[in-house]
């Protein structure tokens, strides 16, 4: 919160939807109108305001392997019944609560991926604190796999984050580069964008 706070208005109008305080509130995942835990162990309760340009949790879920199986299975009560407490829940693939809330607990943080917190990209930074949370998400995974294939998905997430961490260092220089050239111009008129709004390249 202290963190986004300071960022622009524009930056944060989606999060005040849901974030208008530094408490979410029980209807951010209830429904003020069908307050129904099974209605909130829907992955569709996060997407109302996890999804969009500023974060897209939802799409990464929704086309990941774990998205799938819930969409072609979603319907079948056998396969997901929302009816029965997380703790007790035995569901063919994961959903956001089922990682996030696991066992019911509503401190959604405390299960967190580590790679979001305060707007740090990079999960293994060696502290005891990023230890123990990297130990609690494998714990969440071998509920269906193996520890060994948790840990090694857990560093490929790394060295990902590294590699994308290095491609953005390298686009702001590009873009640096440019602005000091003065080429930086946002729209050009032989870039304008044409009749059907796309650009029309030289």
């Amino acid at each position: 919160c202290a963190w986004s706070i300071e960022r622009p208005p524009g930056d944060t109008a989606g999060c005040t939807f849901c974030h208008t305080s530094s408490e979410e509130r029980c209807s951010t995942c209830h429904q003020r109108h069908q307050f129904d835990p099974a209605v909130a162990r829907h992955p569709e309760q996060c997407k109302a305001c996890h999804w969009g340009k500023d974060h897209r949790d939802w799409e990464a879920y929704d086309i990941s392997i774990h998205g799938v199986v819930y969409q072609v299975n979603k319907w079948n009560p056998q396969e997901f019944d929302f009816s029965k407490k997380l703790a007790d829940a035995d569901y063919v693939g994961p959903t956001c609560q089922y990682c996030h809330l696991r066992g019911g607990h509503h401190n959604v943080q405390r299960l967190s991926t580590v790679y979001t917190s305060m707007g740090m990209s990079n999960a293994d930074r060696g502290a005891p604190l990023w230890k123990e949370k990297r130990e609690t998400w494998v714990s969440v995974c071998d509920d269906c796999h193996s520890p060994r294939f948790a840990r090694e998905n857990l560093q490929a997430m790394d060295e990902a984050c590294k590699d994308a961490g290095l491609k953005y260092t390298e686009t702001f220089k590009v873009a640096e580069n440019l602005m000091l050239d003065g080429m930086g111009e946002p729209m050009p008129k032989d870039l304008a964008p044409g009749w059907s709004g796309q650009h029309i390249w030289s």
